[in-house]
């Protein structure tokens, strides 16, 4: 089978890595957290020494990074950039949210490379991580998209090709911009229904077969015990961090700013996400921001 180099092994990376070892792949693993190594090795996974070896003769690389400046260190312009390692004719799949002028740039580095490079940023969290149904929302060419497409599938149940490099990242902001709109909206809805006597679990109920249905009531609902599994009804521990979701909001302004398009709501977002942080919930899943409405703010 295809040797796949999988760069990043947090919460996300760990399990899509898992999955492409239990499909058959070769999968030779690298991360800097010797835990994530430990746990991706009991998983059918090659633990590499560094980046570059487990890239090195790779005819496909995955990564999953914190940030931009993470991703561009990496391939680019690090102490030991991939780019330098990758043969021609590889493919390149970044699976890091990050700002989409560096998706760009790193896009064009490796084209002059003779290296495939697209951006596919994950929309489904750490279950979809553990059950390969994430959603991959691609940027790079059509050709690209069709040499991917295989590798994605073992790892995700939707895969969407968004457009040109850096569409994927513009698209991955314009979704989660609006997850955190609606997060806020439903914490806002369920918050004054219990203040003024409802049962949460009802009231839920009601606007999932209402119009004020939407993904995080129906299926990642905010308030504890409501939903079993839901992060809410778990101290709010796992799930998608508040960190990350203020992170994925800055690239959204970032791009509302470059294209003049106006985010009202997503500004508003933004600022409860970072008062809600303020109080020292960012390390909580951000439906957490039920507690900020409650006034359980600390």
């Amino acid at each position: 089978m295809t040797t796949i180099a999988f760069i990043g092994l947090g919460n996300m990376g760990g399990p899509m890595a898992a999955n492409l070892s239990k499909a058959g792949f070769d999968v030779r693993a690298f991360d800097l957290s010797e835990q994530a190594l430990a746990t991706a090795r009991e998983h059918g996974c090659e633990v590499a020494a560094s980046a570059r070896d487990a890239a090195r003769d790779a005819r496909i690389v995955i990564s999953m990074l914190p940030a931009g400046q993470h991703v561009r260190a990496l391939f680019v312009d690090g102490e030991a950039p991939l780019f330098d390692v990758i043969a021609p004719g590889a493919l390149v799949i970044d699976s890091s949210t990050i700002d989409a002028d560096t998706a760009r740039k790193v896009a064009a580095a490796a084209e002059e490379k003779g290296i495939d490079f697209i951006d596919a940023p994950v929309s489904g969290g750490v279950g979809g991580a553990q059950a390969g149904t994430l959603t991959f929302i691609v940027g790079g060419k059509a050709a690209q998209f069709e040499k991917a497409k295989p590798v994605l599938e073992v790892m995700g149940k939707n895969i969407f090709h968004a457009g040109e490099s850096g569409a994927g990242q513009v698209a991955k902001a314009c979704n989660n911009m609006l997850l955190a709109i609606l997060m806020a909206g439903t914490c806002e809805a369920i918050n004054m229904g219990v203040k003024n006597g409802l049962d949460p679990a009802v009231l839920s109920e009601i606007m999932k077969q209402s119009s004020g249905g939407n993904w995080a009531l129906n299926v990642y609902n905010p308030y504890p015990g409501v939903m079993e599994n839901a992060p809410a009804s778990k101290a709010y521990q796992g799930g998608f961090l508040t960190d990350l979701m203020i992170k994925d909001l800055g690239l959204a302004m970032d791009i509302s700013q470059q294209s003049a398009a106006p985010v009202p709501m997503g500004s508003a977002a933004r600022a409860l996400y970072t008062l809600h942080k303020a109080g020292g919930h960012g390390r909580l899943d951000f439906s957490s921001l039920m507690t900020f409405y409650e006034g359980g703010e600390s």
